[in-house]
């Protein structure tokens, strides 16, 4: 198997591995990565340059380059960075293919028959995957962004003064001077201090969508968002999955009774979790590797084909020299202020590597943010914009889905805020009772006293869909008296949205007011 490894500090991660190298992947290096690329060489000083080419970098650096700036983008590894070659494109394309098996296995229920015997072929999704992402690959290409008027540059970033930066690298060593900067180099799979867990080797979503073999046994550690999304569809695709979590139940930082309607979807899959996880430890074993664990007072010691690790990001900070420039940083990653700039005034950043939402639209978010401050600063330094003001959706793509947006009911409270929670189910909506869809609800919290839209939760097989209409009612400042009266087509499952925040409406329709209404009916009866 041919595999492509671009070297990288000893200090940051191992070298980045694209595999197989076949033409999808021939088709991604050379659009991400180009073996021929050689780097530019600077005219000049840089309005801003930009470290780091995943989203927050790429989004960065298209804007400035198309408002006139003079921009420079530089990348070690591929440009496009974790969403593009390890995160979100090949885990959707990957769950993908896992649903259409899942709905294959559920079709007697719409009654088409499957003859028995019927192959599934995982290289084969997963080559799909590959296709997929090399096709989506084009729009984060070098060579796009440097027919964009981007100076793209590959090689390692260092800062060297307080305003030059050294690129090193195959395609060249440059030194670049800039007005402004913004470090946007993102986050890795972080390492767990697992007993035996470096010896026996596992994998994270940087490596798990080379694999073109299914591993017939998995054990996945974390039941975060990764964990849980990678656990299911691993389930779906026929592996034998356990699913090991140190807190209680899966997905701690989301709504309970969500977490528990995608547990129980899990299971059906066939996933076994082990939470409440305590005294973990691997290693190898004739066969596989072992896992160890006690889980509510009960000990398994389980054998796996492969070991999955979804617990945590954490920032790269290692080789940029930014000591030299006092930009300072900790274990969370580069430290910022509401404008997103460092404690160098002149350096930005954006995306994963400062940002405690580590989602691809946060980064876009935020890098509109870092392009109004330092290029559009105001004279007096009054207007600019606010990383704090973000109003953040987020999802899980689990089947069903799980969208948050907001406050939840407890963080209302423990804000002092008075709060009205109101929830409608699926299985209430003519939609998703059609569709076999039916488990899940939409949750809405309402300030007390005015139909102010604190927070919403959506569970449905497509509530990162379904959630932006929360997300644009509480960026517009309308509430839910402007969601009730909002006609929805019929029949959708996003109807439950309206469904929601019309049992908000219901609940202020007092008996008091019923009372007054009927005597008002009677009197135009005379």
């Amino acid at each position: 198997m041919q595999t492509l490894l671009m070297n990288t500090p000893e200090t940051s991660r191992e070298p980045v591995t694209v595999q197989p190298m076949d033409e999808h992947n021939i088709t991604l290096v050379n659009n991400v990565h180009p073996s021929d690329w050689v780097n530019p060489q600077p005219q000049g000083k840089y309005n801003i340059v930009v470290i780091g080419a995943g989203t927050a970098g790429l989004v960065t650096a298209v804007i400035a380059a198309g408002v006139g700036a003079k921009v420079a983008l530089i990348e070690r590894h591929l440009m496009g960075g974790d969403c593009l070659n390890v995160g979100c494109v090949p885990s959707k394309g990957m769950i993908r293919a896992a649903t259409a098996w899942a709905d294959v296995k559920r079709a007697a229920e719409f009654g088409l028959h499957i003859p028995p015997g019927i192959k599934y072929d995982f290289g084969a999704a997963m080559a799909r995957m590959r296709k997929l992402r090399a096709r989506i690959s084009r729009t984060d290409s070098a060579h796009r962004y440097k027919g964009l008027g981007v100076d793209v540059y590959i090689g390692d970033a260092k800062f060297l003064g307080e305003d030059r930066i050294e690129v090193v690298g195959r395609a060249g060593n440059r030194s670049l001077q800039f007005a402004k900067a913004a470090i946007c180099t993102g986050a890795r799979a972080s390492d767990p201090p697992v007993p035996g867990l470096r010896e026996a080797g596992y994998l994270t979503n940087e490596t798990v969508f080379t694999l073109t073999d299914l591993p017939p046994r998995l054990g996945v550690i974390g039941a975060g968002p990764i964990g849980c999304e990678l656990a299911q569809a691993f389930a779906r695709f026929g592996s034998q999955v356990y699913l090991i979590e140190a807190m209680h139940g899966i997905m701690p930082n989301e709504d309970r009774d969500a977490a528990e309607i995608v547990l129980k979807s899990m299971q059906r899959d066939g996933v076994t979790l082990l939470c409440c996880g305590k005294d973990l430890k691997v290693g190898k074993t004739e066969g596989g590797k072992r896992l160890a664990v006690d889980s509510h007072g009960r000990h398994y010691d389980v054998t796996v084909d492969e070991i999955l690790v979804g617990v945590g990001r954490t920032p790269n900070v290692e080789g940029l020299g930014l000591e030299a420039v006092g930009v300072e940083y900790d274990q969370a990653g580069v430290k910022v202020n509401e404008r997103l700039q460092t404690t160098n005034p002149r350096i930005y950043a954006a995306g994963d590597i400062c940002s405690r939402y580590k989602f691809t639209h946060a980064a876009d978010a935020m890098a509109q943010i870092v392009i109004q401050n330092a290029l559009f600063p105001h004279p007096l330094g009054l207007g600019y914009a606010s990383a704090e003001s973000l109003i953040m959706p987020w999802c899980t793509f689990t089947e069903p889905e799980v969208a948050h947006v907001g406050l939840y009911e407890e963080e209302a409270k423990k804000k002092g805020i008075e709060v009205e929670t109101y929830t409608y189910k699926l299985d209430e909506v003519d939609r998703a009772i059609l569709d076999g869809q039916d488990e899940g609800f939409a949750r809405v919290h309402i300030q007390k006293g005015s139909d102010k839209i604190l927070g919403a939760t959506v569970v449905a097989a497509h509530a990162g869909d379904m959630i932006g209409e929360f997300s644009v009612l509480m960026k517009a400042g309308a509430g839910a008296k402007t969601l009730a009266s909002t006609i929805h087509p019929y029949p959708t499952q996003a109807e439950v949205n309206k469904k929601a925040v019309t049992l908000w409406r219901k609940a202020h329709f007092t008996p008091r007011t019923k009372a007054l209404l009927t005597k008002l009916f009677a009197w135009m009866r005379r």
